[in-house]
């Protein structure tokens, strides 16, 4: 194990953050500099990116044969706005924001916050705050969800009823901010996902709650273990819920494997078509694919994913792919620190700096273009290292 690899844990613990926001951390790895965008051709990347997901050194999925399958009644969900808008909103007065945040193709469809609770003379719980986006004032409203995600068109979102673990499932008009159907489950689930289409939710099973953290004050780190025991498939307008085992990955500070994830949450996603699943890492690569019946398989070929997200770093047509890290020297003199997200084929989602970028937890977002001659200011920049701090949730439109 490297020296590098090893500070970036070490920084992971310190900061306390959990994977849903594994993102930030894992680009934090390199000598941090202010950068410009960078995209890469696709011929280019293909020739350097992995194919295939490594076996050697990682747990064999523990597929049931035996899962179940449990009814429900099904939910005739709204259709997607058509043709979806892609006009660029923009907040730059509050953090965070009042108002939504869209550019393009994507829109901030949600935020949350953590804190920590000290529950223990040795334990303290990450407990999340989650803001979903509102059509009715066109805005934010705050929520007493566990965990919150919308569906690809911001008509529907997925809830999980309680402050922790849930075993109740809701499926929310975010028109109405009514349930449309609860769905009681038999296994207590921790986070929830929308497929790439809109009609599955993917829920991620954990016997405890994951966001614990062992010690005191702000040496308490994670415990270097994860409860996780599976996953739900719900097929919403089907109606039904189908459960399988899925142990989570092992710490590999402690077994040296050489792809391992100690994290307490290790929430699963859907690979860019909907047809595979992924378990997050804590390496690179940076995650293990699946069947949707949790038997581990190659990484699909030809997809190429944001770091530690659910989203395509390919650019809708297919012809640009956006870089693993961004250059030492600014291009156009537009400076961003992470690239998210494509908003069209033109124009990136990004982490501006604030100011001369002398601060990297001081920042924002932006939209700016592929030649970095561009930059329109979406979010007011906030302290990323502050506790409290707001994080956005990027959802298709």
């Amino acid at each position: 194990m490297t020296s590098l690899l090893r500070d970036t844990l070490r920084e992971w613990a310190d900061e306390t953050r959990v994977p849903h926001d594994l993102a930030d951390r894992a680009l934090r790895r390199r000598a941090w500099k202010p950068a410009g965008v960078v995209v890469l051709a696709v011929g280019l990347v293909a020739a350097i990116a992995v194919s295939a997901v490594g076996l050697r050194g990682t747990q064999p999925a523990a597929h049931d044969p035996q899962a179940t399958m449990h009814a429900a009644t099904g939910v005739t969900l709204p259709p997607r706005p058509s043709p979806a808008p892609t006009d660029v909103r923009a907040d730059t007065e509050h953090s965070p924001p009042a108002k939504l945040i869209a550019a393009g193709r994507m829109a901030v469809s949600a935020y949350y916050t953590t804190r920590r609770e000290q529950v223990s003379d040795n334990e303290q719980r990450i407990r999340y705050t989650w803001s979903l986006y509102d059509p009715r004032n066109d805005g934010y409203e705050e929520t007493a969800w566990a965990w919150v995600d919308a569906a690809p068109g911001l008509q529907v979102a997925a809830v999980l009823e309680g402050e922790g673990i849930s075993k109740r499932l809701g499926i929310l008009d975010m028109n109405t901010r009514q349930i449309l159907k609860w769905i009681d489950l038999e296994h207590p689930v921790g986070s929830v996902s929308w497929s790439p289409d809109g009609t599955k939710v993917l829920a991620t099973a954990y016997s405890s709650y994951p966001d614990i953290l062992k010690g005191k004050g702000d040496q308490a780190a994670p415990p270097g273990n994860s409860p996780r025991t599976g996953y739900y498939i719900v097929d919403v307008e089907a109606g039904t819920a189908d459960y399988h085992e899925l142990p989570p990955m092992s710490d590999g500070m402690l077994t040296n494997e050489k792809i391992f994830n100690g994290n307490g949450r290790q929430d699963l996603g859907w690979s860019l078509d909907g047809t595979m699943l992924w378990a997050p890492t804590s390496t690179m690569p940076d995650r293990l694919f699946y069947s949707l019946d949790g038997e581990q398989r190659e990484a699909p070929k030809r997809d190429q994913y944001v770091d530690y997200t659910g989203i395509s770093a390919t650019s809708p047509n297919g012809r640009l792919v956006l870089g693993r890290d961004v250059p030492a020297d600014p291009v156009g003199g537009q400076k961003v620190l992470q690239l998210h997200a494509w908003a069209d084929d033109d124009n990136v989602i990004a982490l501006g700096c604030a100011g001369s970028c002398e601060n990297e937890f001081d920042n924002g977002m932006v939209l700016v273009s592929v030649d970095g001659k561009r930059m329109t200011q979406l979010t007011a920049n906030r302290d990323t290292n502050k506790d409290g701090a707001w994080r956005w949730v990027l959802t298709p439109r």
